[in-house]
């Protein structure tokens, strides 16, 4: 695979397998299964992600207790629950590695387009955070929808970014698990998926940003 093809979506991924495959979907008759790796973050704190990955490419010792190392994409899908459309997202296999070839078992670099207004706050202790809504181009005129969190600076630049903007960055994917009201008053917990940003920047279309050089793979810093 020539992974320099689509240099807009990247992810780095090494972690333990911790559920077993299940069948996701069909795509011209190739098959497609999702299970949960945890990756080990450098504070100790573990983030389980959901992986999907083609029958084509699955091995036996992707099981429960197994490691996976992989390239791939963090992509989203809307899923329809309870009469709603659901994003979901995932990070897409394309390619497995033999040996992890960094330090760095979670990396991701993005290019893409803020398809929302950013949402700055600050927290009682404040700290500085931003929330931002990214669409990323893929092959066959589709498109990604990846919520990403940015902090200190970066959320101050992020503030002043308006829908339309072209940014780059690089970072981790992060779980999150929050308290999601129900009509009855009671309270499910449900889990986010988001990049938690290291490093960001904004630039047009035509201008020559190189995004390899600025952001890579699997060096790129972790925001804990």
């Amino acid at each position: 695979m020539n992974y320099n093809t689509e240099k807009n979506n990247r992810v780095y991924l090494f972690g333990e397998i911790v559920s077993g495959a299940k069948f996701s979907h069909e795509v011209y008759g190739e098959g497609f299964y999702e299970f949960y790796v945890k990756v080990i973050r450098l504070s100790g704190q573990a983030d389980i992600l959901p992986v999907t990955v083609s029958e084509r490419i699955m091995t036996p010792d992707m099981a429960p207790g197994g490691t996976i190392c992989a390239l791939g994409q963090f992509r989203s899908y809307n899923k329809l629950e309870n009469g709603k459309s659901r994003l979901m997202l995932t990070v897409f296999v394309r390619e497995l590695l033999d040996t992890q070839p960094g330090k760095n078992p979670n990396s991701i670099v993005l290019s893409g387009y803020i398809c929302k207004p950013p949402v700055y706050r600050t927290t009682p202790f404040n700290r500085e955070i931003a929330d931002l809504l990214i669409a990323v181009n893929r092959s066959y005129n589709k498109s990604d929808y990846i919520p990403a969190i940015a902090w200190g600076r970066n959320a101050r630049f992020v503030r002043n970014l308006s829908v339309g903007d072209k940014v780059a960055l690089s970072g981790r994917i992060q779980s999150r698990e929050y308290q999601k009201k129900q009509p009855d008053e009671s309270f499910v917990t449900m889990t986010a998926y988001e990049v938690s940003i290291s490093k960001l920047a904004a630039f047009d279309d035509d201008s020559e940003f190189d995004i390899d050089s600025e952001f890579d793979l699997y060096s790129a810093a972790r925001a804990e």
